[in-house]
């Protein structure tokens, strides 16, 4: 039980999340109204890529390392929930902007440069699917997914702050804090965030262990297979 206490908690802050973010009370806004709900979903979404995104960053700094398939199987798969979350993120952000700035998409700096990064990490699966020598794809991909991390900070959280952005917090806009997070949003939001994320690092623990089971049996065909043909 106590190895799995976190899965649980995880568990019910969503379950928390998502009913008191439709049913609890929030306040009554200017053009935001009932989309401020959107808050409970569309940035945990983000908090959850970018944690994914750094473990990914940390297993691949491992696997350089010391050359441990597993770390490169961890470091994929992590990335993979990351960008999971990150596409999530994106469409209930078209969803909210829909209905706050009159369309889905306008092209402001943080959407472009959310959309930049998971184009950027969409190029790191094609990398991987590429290359068929598991210690040429490891390292390949460990160095392109550090520096694939490296470019998603100034995208999402400095180049938005340089130039106008309709988002809060950046481009002179005050961020939530200053005006509408009171103490109603916060008792979801805060437990919005923590519980998405072990959500998510549940999920990529899952597929991580079963891509590491399926590499090693398939480590274990290829060594038969060599025996049989000596």
């Amino acid at each position: 039980m106590k190895n799995y206490w976190w899965k649980i908690l995880g568990v019910v802050l969503v379950a928390y999340t998502i009913i008191g973010g439709l049913l609890f009370n929030v306040p009554r806004l200017n053009i935001l109204n009932e989309t401020i709900r959107n808050l409970h979903f569309h940035v945990p979404m983000w908090f959850g890529m970018i944690v994914m995104l750094l473990v990914s960053v940390v297993y691949s700094i491992k696997y350089l390392t010391n050359g441990s398939e597993k770390n490169d199987a961890f470091a994929d798969q992590f990335a993979q929930v990351g960008v999971f979350m990150g596409v999530l993120g994106i469409i209930t952000g078209m969803i909210w902007a829909n209905f706050t700035w009159g369309e889905p998409w306008s092209n402001d700096p943080k959407q472009n440069g959310a959309a930049i990064g998971l184009l950027i990490y969409f190029a790191y699966f094609i990398l991987r699917g590429s290359l068929e020598d598991p210690q040429q794809k490891g390292r390949i991909s460990a160095v392109y997914n550090i520096f694939a991390f490296a470019l998603l900070i100034p995208l999402l959280f400095i180049l938005p702050r340089l130039t106008d952005s309709l988002h809060p917090g950046n481009g002179g806009n005050p961020g939530f804090n200053a005006y509408d997070l009171d103490s109603q949003l916060r008792l979801v939001f805060y437990p919005a965030v923590i519980g998405w994320i072990l959500l998510g690092v549940w999920l990529a623990q899952i597929k991580s262990r079963i891509a590491v089971i399926k590499r090693h049996r398939h480590n274990q065909e290829l060594e038969a297979a060599a025996f049989t043909t000596k």
